[in-house]
């Protein structure tokens, strides 16, 4: 049986996804296979850049949140997948050994109007450094009721 239902998104209510240390071999695996732009995968490109240094790819800080929204959230709940979202952010580097905490917040939650057992939650994902925003985005999350169960 699963722990979180829809109706534990309630509006406000921040989940704490713990954090994880930035492994410099994951980030340049990534960015070789999936983003493999110099500052990416090239120290010396990276030192020549506007970051100063090899960075993380954005889609390697948005896999890393996945990471703990997926052990910290799916793994006990009633997910049933994502419609999608609207918004995403790196408003700043990440860089390996970075120590990077992630946490979830709900916005909005409602029932689907043509499947009850349905509920359709707006959630915005944040990692930070320290107190530094590195990613942000906003998407909606569909969850089993309770009910449907």
């Amino acid at each position: 049986m699963t722990e979180l239902a829809y109706e534990d998104f309630t509006p406000g209510r921040v989940f704490d996804l713990g954090t994880t240390v930035v492994d410099r071999d994951e980030m340049l695996a990534f960015a070789r296979r999936f983003d493999p732009q110099p500052f990416h995968v090239d120290e010396e490109a990276g030192a020549a850049s506007i970051f100063g240094r090899l960075a993380a790819s954005g889609w390697f800080t948005a896999a890393l949140w996945m990471r703990a929204y997926a052990d910290g959230v799916l793994a006990r709940a009633t997910s049933v997948g994502s419609p999608g979202g609207d918004e995403i952010r790196w408003p700043a580097p990440v860089f390996a050994g970075d120590e990077l905490r992630a946490t979830m917040e709900v916005l909005e939650a409602r029932r689907s109007r043509s499947r009850p057992g349905l509920g359709l939650v707006r959630l915005r994902a944040l990692l930070h450094r320290g107190d530094e925003l590195v990613y942000s985005s906003t998407f909606t999350g569909m969850f089993g009721t309770r009910d449907a169960q």
